[in-house]
């Protein structure tokens, strides 16, 4: 049990160190200076004169270093290393990454389900590409598309690519919008810019496989189609919609 005398002695410490603590930038010298001309009385302190051995002697005087160092004076004037360049791959890259990781598991896939799998992730990032507000806007059309209000879904993903013109699934989300109203031709003009911003968007190649069928151009159309199952060949249903189209494109030829 510490003795009067010797909390006095502890509390004499605690006011050197924190006379250090909370010096400014620039005035820890003058602080150095004080506590340096307070050391004789710190070793005259009746404790210490009489050299016990006790260990809270030591433990005080570690503390007091340790803010002496620590202070944020010191650190202040202390000279500053530069952090060491670590290069981070952005959001952007890590998507983009993530993307090209999907789309050969998806050229892989061992049967449907497995692919169905791979196909809702690569959705689920087009759709995560965006800001918060073009997030709400894409929730809002695809409730208007599936209250069958095609008109309404083209409002909101036209103010969804006005801010964010450079994502492919706005385009694409517009176009169906287009298509389920009747407007082919704007759909298709919106599903080959998707397909300019990324060539692998299969849903677009889908669609347009479609609209080119309604068209009567069965060879445009089969060609749209091959294209989307190279990227995605266990679609649910793409063998016999391939079939299909084949016999179409073979009738047209003849």
């Amino acid at each position: 049990m510490l003795t009067l005398e010797w909390r006095r002695d502890c509390g004499r410490l605690r006011e050197v160190g924190a006379e250090v603590l909370h010096a400014e930038p620039g005035g820890v010298n003058h602080a150095l200076q004080r506590r340096a001309a307070r050391s004789d009385r710190l070793r005259r302190l009746p404790g210490l004169r009489r050299g016990r051995p006790r260990a809270e002697h030591r433990r005080m005087r570690r503390t007091l270093l340790f803010l002496l160092l620590a202070s944020p004076a010191a650190l202040a004037q202390a000279p500053r290393q530069a952090p060491s360049p670590a290069p981070r791959a952005s959001a952007a890259e890590s998507r983009q990454q993530e993307l090209d990781r999907l789309f050969e598991a998806l050229r892989d896939a061992p049967d449907e389900a497995g692919a169905a799998l791979v196909e809702a992730r690569i959705r689920t990032l087009w759709q995560e590409n965006v800001t918060a507000a073009v997030a709400l806007l894409i929730r809002r059309g695809l409730r208007n598309m599936q209250a069958r209000a095609p008109e309404e879904a083209l409002e909101d993903f036209d103010a969804a690519i006005t801010l964010e013109p450079g994502a492919a699934e706005l385009w694409n989300l517009r176009a169906q919008a287009y298509a389920t109203g009747g407007d082919t031709e704007a759909a298709a003009r919106d599903l080959r810019e998707a397909l300019r911003l990324e060539p692998r968007h299969f849903p677009a190649l889908i669609t347009l496989s479609q609209i080119q069928e309604e068209r009567g151009d069965a060879a445009a159309a089969l060609r749209s189609f091959q294209a989307a199952l190279a990227l995605h060949p266990k679609l649910r249903g793409g063998e016999q919609r391939l079939r299909e189209l084949r016999r179409k494109a073979e009738g047209d030829a003849t």
